[in-house]
């Protein structure tokens, strides 16, 4: 459709109106003045081409002798050459090309009695990647120049648009002045301004220059933008991919609101810019005071880049953040690292067991370093690495370094093998804990090393498929037992259907372990013995029934399936592997849930093993009808010989009788606006529910709640701590271990239109308190995202106490983030 520009005089936001202009295809050349890199102006639409011309590359016929490569766009079939002579040559780049041609397009041509060559109407122009757009080019030979009057666009190949009434080209297009200007960059970053004027091809100024990434309103074009720069002049330096803002306002909605006498910010056509970032401004950190970040981005070459953050706090000493990134062709590497002079003290606090703790050193020089790599050796090979440790937990805390708040910081290095069926993994692992007061370093495993080998064999003549597991690994510890393991699973699975349906699976596996330990009397195990090689082997033979019935209703468009399921499992009754002196390093927890109903070991891991003869029974039915769905799954175990007594974690394990507790899922999802997923098991004997959770979301896009519950009758975090005072009875008393974990959470969500919020909630009943509690209200457009959010935790970690988090950020397309 064809369309016309308006170009004002003066420096402002331009307008759009009515006349026929050509279709430019890449973006404004630096030469013109609103190439520059990160003025943000109000670009015009997207010229269309008029008839008759396609949109398609133009054919080369017409052209200079020097003619374009086919990967080259050059003018229509009926362009012509410039006349010979000082023919302006620019190049993709915008810089000065002697090799590729100048072709044009107009209405009329002609010499003037001074002979100037003058083209009038429609004036086209290609050369290389750039394209010009005027309604008159005046061409002097002698003088070297072009002068583009009325209507001019010109593009350039990164995308940019640059529109004004008057340009005068000179020295090869190196040289360009033009009065007022506009242009529009990648990102939809607009700039104006009153005139603009480049030098050498590669420094641009422009004076009175509004800068701005918002839309604008073509109804009310007046109207001012979310935010714009305003600056007294503007610098665009193609060198150093920036733009330079002398005496500069930020304004919102037209007012000024900050005032920077120079602002140099990245250009919007640059991927990767050295220079500075955004700064980050803390005015009150909970350990730090008012704090001040400047981070600055390295780009070392095409594949790595580093960042270097300084921070000031006003509490603490001074620290200092590197982050490394490279990226090869056969894999990666990231690294992370900080120093800083940490001034803080930490004060004496009790953790949840009622116990005096002091923490680590926690002042003067401290560290911390992450890192990570990964490389492939070959299509089937590859290496790696993660490193994380830090000097103190508290540093980290009073910092706000990444990965605080976990437990451990885990550290390994591994080598991995993929074939055809199986996956091996050599690798080693290191801890370091962070939960001061409950977690204590020495008492920390590290493996060297730890070895994992899977295999899957191809189904063999009896239509069977034949299965390989095994874990190695050296444990060690500063404090407590040290001990090794050489591991060897075999599984052979045989599945069948007969002519009733039956699903058929026959299971035959065995499981062994061989183990050396030392110091087994001291934790985690507290076995009486010192030290000794031990080892057990047990068979296991299972066969599982699944029988589904099937039938369709609603005229075949919804189904409903009722399948029975039955499992009978046998196994050496091994009872309590505990009492048999066995090293235990993986199986410190037993779940008996709807998901492990059939599995034929209910353990974590396979230190321990289920033994003895069981039967598994369940009954699962689904109805799916026009993408809805409601799935169900209820079941229960028939024990021979049930497990009584033992470690405390199998006290509400429910297989304590030969009838275990039942256990069930239901999982509803009737429409799109709600869906609810609840599991459990129940306890017959003492009518109680030994475990239960679930969560339910309800509602539109515009306003949805979420809530969700979970329960347990110990808190199973706390089970394996080794009090550290000599007061045992005290200990006992105020073991967290024997309280419940009773928690609800819930929390909304909504949008409407460029407005969103969020709210959260975690409550414990047991303890009668909140966990935590936070939310978030935000505004996004086009231009512009600002999210206010609060927050408070509730939690003891490492003696960090409960405090309100206030904070606010704002987002300015193009510019970056500002906020707290």
């Amino acid at each position: 459709m064809p369309l016309s520009v308006d170009f004002p005089l003066r420096a402002g936001l331009l307008r759009t109106a009515p006349r026929r202009v050509g279709k430019p295809r890449s973006l404004l050349s630096q030469a013109l003045a609103g190439s520059a890199l990160g003025a943000i102006l109000h670009v015009a639409p997207a010229l269309a081409t008029p008839a008759p011309y396609s949109t398609q590359p133009p054919s080369q016929e017409g052209t200079s002798p020097a003619s374009a490569s086919p990967s080259k766009r050059t003018a229509p079939p009926n362009a012509h050459p410039l006349p010979a002579g000082k023919q302006p040559a620019l190049s993709s780049n915008g810089g000065v090309s002697n090799s590729e041609p100048v072709t044009y397009l107009a209405d009329h041509e002609s010499y003037d009695k001074t002979g100037l060559f003058v083209l009038q109407g429609n004036v086209r122009i290609w050369q290389g990647g750039q394209a010009l757009r005027a309604d008159k080019v005046i061409y002097d030979r002698a003088a070297g120049t072009i002068t583009a009057l009325h209507h001019v666009a010109l593009t350039q190949p990164d995308g940019t648009i640059a529109y004004t009434d008057r340009a005068e080209f000179s020295h090869g297009m190196k040289d360009d002045v033009s009065s007022a200007s506009y242009a529009r960059m990648q990102g939809n970053v607009k700039m104006s301004s009153s005139g603009m004027r480049r030098s050498n091809g590669r420094i641009t100024d422009f004076s009175n220059a509004v800068y701005t990434a918002c839309p604008v309103c073509a109804q009310h074009p007046e109207r001012q933008p979310i935010w714009s720069l305003t600056a007294r002049n503007v610098t665009q330096d193609k060198d150093n991919q920036n733009l330079e803002f002398n005496h500069a306002w930020l304004r919102i909605l037209g007012f000024p609101v900050f005032y920077f006498p120079y602002l140099p910010i990245t250009d919007p056509s640059s991927d990767r810019h050295s220079g500075l970032l955004n700064f980050d401004v803390r005015p009150h950190d909970h350990y730090l005071g008012t704090v001040l970040s400047v981070p600055y981005y390295w780009v070392i070459d095409g594949h790595q880049d580093a960042t270097f953050t300084p921070l000031i706090g006003t509490k603490s000493g001074p620290q200092l953040t590197a982050n490394y990134r490279n990226r090869l062709n056969n894999g990666y590497l990231n690294f992370t690292g900080s120093v800083a002079y940490d001034s803080l003290r930490n004060e004496p606090f009790y953790n949840a067991f009622g116990e005096r703790s002091y923490g680590g050193k926690e002042h003067g020089a401290q560290a911390y370093i992450s890192s990570q790599g990964e490389f492939n050796l070959s299509p089937h090979w590859r290496v790696g690495f993660n490193a994380n440790r830090a000097t103190a937990a508290n540093y980290m805390r009073d910092y706000s370094v990444p990965g605080y708040g976990n437990d451990t910081l885990n550290t390994n290095a591994y080598l991995e093998g993929f074939g055809v069926g199986s996956y091996l993994r050599l690798d080693t692992q290191i801890y370091q804990g962070l939960n001061q007061g409950i977690i204590n370093n020495k008492e920390l495993p590290y493996s060297l090393p730890r070895f994992t080998y899977d295999f899957q064999g191809e189904p063999d003549a009896l239509g069977g498929r034949l299965t390989v597991h095994t874990t190695d690994f050296v444990i060690l510890r500063d404090r407590g037992a040290n001990d090794q393991r050489g591991e060897l699973a075999l599984q052979w699975d045989r599945p069948w259907t007969n002519n009733w349906g039956q699903q058929w699976v026959l299971t035959a596996r065995v499981d062994s372990m061989v183990y050396h330990a030392t110091r087994m009397h001291e934790q985690p195990l507290y076995e009486e013995s010192g030290s000794h090689v031990s080892g057990q082997v047990q068979p296991t033979l299972a066969l599982k029934m699944n029988w589904p019935f099937l039938r369709s209703f609603a005229k075949g468009h919804a189904t409903q399936i009722f399948e029975p399921i039955v499992q009978l499992i046998a196994a050496p009754n091994t009872g309590s592997a505990l009492h048999r002196q066995l090293p235990n390093e993986d199986s410190f927890a037993y779940e008996f849930t709807d998901a492990t109903l059939f599995s034929l070991n209910r353990y974590m891991g396979t230190d321990r093993l289920d033994g003895g003869l069981r039967a598994n029974v369940g009954l699962h039915q689904n109805w799916s009808w026009n993408g809805r769905s409601i799935d169900m799954l209820i079941g229960e175990s028939f024990i021979q010989h049930p497990t009584r007594g033992g470690p405390a974690y199998m006290m509400y394990s429910g297989v304590n009788h030969t009838f275990s507790d039942p256990v069930g899922r239901i999982q509803m999802t009737p429409s799109r606006y709600f869906d609810v997923t609840a599991r459990g098991r129940f306890n017959p004997y003492s009518k109680h529910f030994d475990y239960g959770e679930g969560l339910v979301s309800a509602g539109l896009p515009i306003f949805r709640v979420m809530a969700g519950y979970v329960y347990e009758p110990r808190t199973a975090y706390y089970y394996y701590y080794t009090p550290r005072t000599s007061r045992m009875e005290h200990s006992r008393v105020n073991n967290p271990f024997l309280g419940k974990v009773s928690e609800l959470s819930g929390g909304v969500t909504g949008r409407w239109r460029e407005y969103s919020f969020a709210y959260y909630t975690r409550r414990s009943i047991a303890r009668k308190q909140f966990v935590a509690n936070g939310g978030t209200v935000g505004y996004s457009n086009d231009c512009l995202t600002l999210n206010i959010y609060a927050s408070r935790q509730n939690t003891y970690i490492g003696g960090r106490r409960p405090n309100v988090t206030v904070g606010f950020s704002v987002t300015f397309n193009s510019l970056g983030t500002f906020g707290n």
